[in-house]
Parts: C-alpha cells; structure tokens; sequence
C-alpha cells in the first residue's frame, strides 16, 4: 500500500510538505503543490481519513437523525442535506428515527467523532439539548424546536394551523375536525394551538368528538378517521397536522367511496414535493419561500462548523396556504 512517505520520495519533497498538500493546500506554494498532487495521482495515493481526522481534528462527517421515512416531509428534508453537504465534502450519517427510539438514536450518534450534528426529531422538552450544548459540537434542529427556543430552523407553526383553519371558515365549513400529531412536540403543539386559536376566533366549537391528536401511524390515522365519519354529524372538512397525515386521510376517504372535496375537505401543512402531484393536489400550508426546511438548516450547521460561528440560530419562516384540489365552498 502506499504510503504519504512514498509521495513524498516520488514527489521530491519532505513528508510534512504532502501532510501540507492534503491539509491546508492553501498554504503550499503552486509550483510544489502541483508536483506533490502530481506523485499522488501517479502512485494512486489514497490519503488515510481517520489519520487526517486527527491531524486536523476534523472528521467531515455529520450526523442527522431525522424522523421516519412514511413522513414525505423526511424525504424531501433528507435528500437535500445530503445533497448539500456532499457537495461542500462531508458525509452525512443518517438515522431514521420514530420518538420511541430516541434514547437509542442518541447513544448511537454519539458513539461517533462527528463535526456537527443536525436534528428533526427531538421533543419539546428533549432533556438532550442540554447535553448537546455542553459537548460544544455545532448542531441545529429543523422542523421541530427545543423549548429553550435556539439553534432552530421551522415554519410558523402556529400561524400554519391558524391558517388551515381559516381557510376551511372561509369556505363556509361549519364541522371542521382536526387530525394532528403528538403535542410531545412543538411542530404538532404549536399547529394544533393555532388551529384553536382560530375556531375561537370564529366562534366555532373545537373539542371532541371532532379532535384527534394520533401517533402519526397509519393506523391510528385511519382510526381517527373512520370515528369521524361515523359521527351523526360527521365533520365537512378536515385539518390534518402535516401533509404525511392529509395524503393518509385522502387515502381513507378513498376507501370508504367518499370524494375530496366533494364530500370532504381535506387540507395538510408542510407543502411536500409530493403534495403537488397532478393526481393528488393537496392544498396545504407551507413556507411562503418554499425553501426546503433541511436545506435552510444543514447551509446554517456547516456555516457554523467552518467558521466556528457559535451563534445561537433562531429561524422562523413565515407561511401561506397554497391552495389546490382538496378542498371546496359548501
């Protein structure tokens, strides 16, 4: 195998100026820097990763633990970190991680010597954020938010369920239900706070039997779905608490021969790619910048870790109804 000693021989130079080369090549000179790159290529030189970790105490590799694949909100989100830190040069190790395994998750993240950290699943109250801050590794969480209120990139939650809400008034929905996710974190909490705030200021009931707040499994979707439409009155329309929800109800409505909008109306947050499909055209609620959520939080993490910037990230995008198929005037 070849060794950094060999470039060296070949390259005519000392075996710290190759160290140079591979590490801080912005401090070698052209001319020698070309001949060492030269003998690299020449003896198909593979540079030792970890040996470079300790050399420049960097590891150009991140963790993300994002939240399950059945979520198209993960996918998108996922894609484009990855995306963007290959392109700057780091790997990315990701797991796909349900709340109940969090504890588990953790443990596994920090086994590994990372750079940065990038997070979507942590609870409101998520005793690891403390953690987090004293191990001094850069990280940022998306899409869910920490109760300490820093180092976030989310939509305006609130205003997202406000805005659903008001959106099926408008329309003239007098039973409208709300379908949402575990209030153990902020992006539910915060959605369903907003959805209440605005059926009180249109002085519309919200309470049971037409609120559920479910796991996010198909399951206990489906559960909550088939309780409402066998209600007396059952509900118009439905605000669901994410869009991996709404594509969840439609797909129940379906089943049961019922027609979106025509029979139900039905309307998600978070604007997912999928969201926009010709054959689905969900209306829902998302960023009025349509920015992907993961992108706008790995750009911040790996600003962070490059120019040791520790300033606390607090970002908030503001939100719109993107209106499209699934919902209709009664």
């Amino acid at each position: 195998m070849v060794s950094s000693k060999d470039v060296a021989k070949h390259a005519g130079v000392s075996q710290t100026t190759v160290s140079r080369v591979l590490n801080t090549p912005e401090l070698v000179k052209q001319p020698t820097l070309d001949k060492v790159r030269k003998a690299i290529h020449e003896l198909n030189y593979v540079p030792n990763a970890h040996a470079r970790s300790l050399v420049q105490n960097k590891t150009n590799t991140i963790a993300l633990l994002s939240g399950p694949l059945h979520n198209p909100f993960f996918v998108d989100t996922t894609t484009a970190i990855v995306n963007y830190a290959n392109e700057k040069g780091y790997r990315v190790n990701v797991q796909f991680v349900h709340d109940h395994q969090l504890t588990e998750a953790y443990a596994a993240a920090f086994e590994n010597k990372v750079d940065g950290m990038i997070l979507s699943c942590i609870l409101f109250d998520d005793p690891i954020f403390q953690k987090l801050k004293q191990m001094n590794i850069p990280f940022i969480t998306y899409n869910r938010k920490h109760a300490r209120n820093e180092y976030f990139v989310e939509i305006d939650n609130f205003e997202a369920g406000y805005l659903s809400a008001k959106h099926m008034i408008e329309l003239g929905h007098k039973r409208i239900a709300w379908v949402g996710g575990p209030l153990t974190v902020s992006t539910f909490h915060h959605r369903y706070l907003g959805f209440l705030q605005a059926m009180k200021d249109f002085n519309l009931p919200a309470s049971d039997p037409y609120i559920y707040n479910t796991d996010t499994s198909k399951e206990d979707i489906s559960h909550a779905f088939n309780q409402l439409i066998h209600l007396e009155h059952r509900p118009t329309s439905i605000c669901a608490g994410a869009d991996s929800i709404a594509l969840n109800l439609m797909d129940d409505a379906i089943q049961a021969d019922l027609a979106i909008p025509d029979d139900l109306s039905i309307i998600g947050i978070d604007n997912v790619d999928i969201s926009r499909h010709g054959r689905l055209q969900l209306t829902t609620v998302g960023s009025i910048s349509e920015e992907n959520l993961g992108y706008l939080a790995i750009r911040e993490l790996i600003e962070m870790i490059e120019n040791k910037k520790n300033s606390c990230i607090k970002i908030t995008e503001s939100v719109k109804v993107f209106n499209r198929s699934t919902t209709k005037k009664v």
